[in-house]
């Protein structure tokens, strides 16, 4: 039978299961179950929702961009978005790698489930903080980082709320739960 476990991967965390020598927690400091593996990954200062599994069909249907499982993040960013920035985020913006996919963009008051981070994000005074989420179906390396830098509007703190039908819900950070394997079927 198919396990998959949803962990809330915390700020500063390697999403592998072996540090390669640096020193950094990964993976391994959280989930001690063997033969499960991340279904795509989240840069090491991102935050949040990683679908880990034993199954390898299940890992690429989620991690590959041709089966377009939504993923949803909350994004602070430095600014407040124009409305043409987040359309051009919605049609989709020329990155390094090419023209992204089309996005679902919309602007957010901050999470009230949001959890403190350690270290804290930086911020200026005199320029504000504002919250997008944004909902993508491909998944480049540093993609939601890019795309929001490329209107403008960098990205401060980033955290996956979502993979397909799975939730963060009310994980802690660090912790982790088992889940039950889904019947999404991503649009085409």
């Amino acid at each position: 039978m198919t396990r998959v476990i949803l962990l809330n991967k915390p700020f500063d965390v390697l999403c592998q299961f072996t540090d390669e020598g640096t020193g950094a927690k990964t993976l391994a400091d959280y989930v001690a179950v063997p033969d499960v593996y991340p279904a795509g990954r989240l840069d090491r200062d991102s935050e949040g929702l990683v679908v880990l599994t034993d199954d390898g069909g299940l890992i690429a249907r989620i991690s590959q961009p041709r089966h377009k499982w939504p993923k949803t993040y909350c994004v602070q960013v430095e600014g407040i978005p124009t409305p043409e920035a987040l359309d051009a985020l919605h049609q989709g913006v020329t990155l390094k790698d090419g023209p992204t996919l089309p996005a679902e963009v919309k602007p957010i008051a901050e999470p009230a489930w949001l959890w403190p981070r350690t270290p804290p994000v930086r911020f200026r005074q005199s320029i504000p903080t504002s919250w997008i989420e944004i909902v993508l179906r491909e998944g480049r390396n540093r993609q939601v980082r890019r795309m929001t830098a490329a209107v403008g509007f960098p990205t401060l703190r980033l955290i996956r709320r979502a993979v397909g039908d799975w939730q963060i819900d009310d994980l802690a950070p660090g912790t982790w739960t088992d889940a039950k394997p889904t019947s999404f079927r991503p649009r085409n």
